[in-house]
């Protein structure tokens, strides 16, 4: 099984040269292969979030190496990653523009990592494609194709967001506690079709998470983060195997 991601001995120290310095990420080594649905787990302030800005390049590691299919990301920006790495926000008001309407903001994400120029072009001709992909999704997206975003719901809206992630095919996809912001039922659906759509089109993610049902019941592998370290990476018969109770011994300090 091939590479995707490589992250080569990945240090993060915040308020350098302060009495408030501290290492939030403690040279964390970690490959992650093609295919590979992850769900990460962590105590609070343990890393989970930097490490996922580390990678989409929103911020920048003290030390170390970033690899994504042998490509040096290490020094390169947040848009320029944009081409090969999507992301679904916990805000659902994240990665959705509010006065343009679905269909337009789903045509942004059909142009992720290009260049394009200040004016929408060819709308009509992607209409169809995507009351196709809508209508596969809950919350009734392909009946408001012309609704402004901000005139969504919080479900919709972040329903949306992971539509635009996965409709052109990211070499890796992050998914930063997306379902946390909603309601039990909305947030039930969303992960249902988030497991769905990573299987069907053989995504590789990483999806940060708090419920350990969660962790237990989705993906192949499963990763914990203690103080900047990975104390726990399970994946085949033990991630099968593995209980609420086994990942709790690892949330102590």
């Amino acid at each position: 099984m091939s590479t995707i991601l490589d992250l080569q001995n990945i240090t993060t120290t915040v308020n350098v040269g302060t009495s408030e310095e501290k290492n939030i990420l403690k040279n964390i080594n970690l490959k992650i292969n093609d295919g590979d649905f992850i769900t990460l787990l962590g105590t609070n302030g343990a890393g989970k979030s930097t490490l996922l800005n580390i990678i989409n390049g929103s911020i920048f590691p003290t030390s170390g190496k970033i690899i994504l299919k042998e490509r040096d990301l290490t020094n390169l920006s947040e848009v320029k990653r944009a081409k090969y790495i999507a992301q679904v926000f916990q805000d659902p008001k994240m990665g959705t523009a509010p006065r343009m309407t679905v269909a337009e903001n789903l045509l942004l994400a059909t142009k992720r990592g290009q260049q394009r120029g200040l004016h929408l072009r060819g709308l009509d001709r992607h209409l169809e494609e995507f009351k196709r992909e809508t209508a596969q999704l809950p919350n009734g997206l392909n009946k408001r194709l012309n609704t402004f975003v901000g005139n969504l719901s919080g479900g919709q809206r972040q329903t949306l967001s992971f539509l635009m992630a996965t409709i052109k095919k990211p070499e890796l996809l992050l998914l930063d506690e997306h379902t946390a912001a909603l309601d039990p039922n909305t947030s039930r659906q969303l992960l249902e079709l988030t497991n769905k759509v990573v299987k069907k089109e053989h995504l590789t993610c990483i999806m940060i998470t708090h419920q350990l049902k969660d962790a237990i019941k989705y993906g192949n592998r499963t990763i914990i983060l203690n103080s900047g370290k990975i104390v726990l990476d399970v994946n085949g018969q033990d991630k099968k195997t593995l209980t609420e109770e086994d990942i709790l011994q690892y949330f102590t300090d």
